[in-house]
């Protein structure tokens, strides 16, 4: 990417990290995906002016095949909105990222509202 001058980072964070959640046990999460938010931020302003943007998403809870379906309602009723999230939800974020030319250092969330608190 530098050597072209020009390239996007995309990483994947969690909203726990801004959020906290007492029904969730988040530490390992928090503290990973945590550092995951300060790279993201450090790295855009290092690379900025090589033409190299970095953003990350931060999702809520999707529904893939990592949450049975008997833990669905549980795991809705933890954003405002009140249901999961979707695989396309977080897709459709990359790709506006992707597109946003002026946007780096962003931690974009994709959380049903959970990151704006409870």
């Amino acid at each position: 990417m530098e050597k072209q001058g020009s390239g996007h980072i995309v990483n994947i964070t969690t909203s726990l990290v801004d959020q906290a959640n007492s029904s969730v046990p988040s530490v390992l999460a928090s503290l990973t995906k945590g550092g995951l938010n300060a790279a993201t931020k450090s790295l855009a302003i290092e690379y900025a002016k090589k033409g190299i943007r970095v953003n990350a998403v931060s999702p809520g809870v999707i529904k893939t095949p990592m949450h049975t379906s008997d833990t669905h309602a549980f795991l809705a009723n933890l954003h405002p909105v009140g249901r999961m999230g979707e695989i396309c939800d977080i897709a459709g974020a990359v790709l506006y990222l992707e597109n946003a030319g002026f946007v780096t250092g962003e931690i974009l969330h994709v959380d049903g509202g959970q990151s704006a608190g409870h």
